[in-house]
């Protein structure tokens, strides 16, 4: 199931991650997060345009990487097991 904006906000890692992203992305408009619950637990699904796609990586994959360890903690502090999944930018 996929949850509405308001829903989104009130699952652990999605304040967060919003955050962080609208300050690295230069194009904030074309910023998208989506939040899906499942038995699994929650999974940020997040969008970004071409252009933005190196920042949210970053070198070697550190950026991408220190976010998922971040929401992880985060979903810890919860209870909960927060993923974070990246779709390519479609062209």
């Amino acid at each position: 199931m996929t949850t509405d904006a308001l829903d989104a906000a009130k699952l652990p890692g999605y304040s967060f991650l919003k955050y962080v992203l609208e300050n690295i992305v230069d194009d904030a408009d074309q910023l998208r997060i989506e939040g899906q619950v499942d038995d699994l637990g929650v999974l940020l699904t997040v969008s970004v345009s071409d252009t933005d796609m190196g920042k949210l990586i970053g070198k070697g994959g550190q950026t991408i990487k220190a976010l998922r360890t971040l929401l992880r903690i985060i979903g810890g502090n919860a209870n909960q097991r927060v993923n974070l999944k990246v779709l390519e930018p479609s062209s």
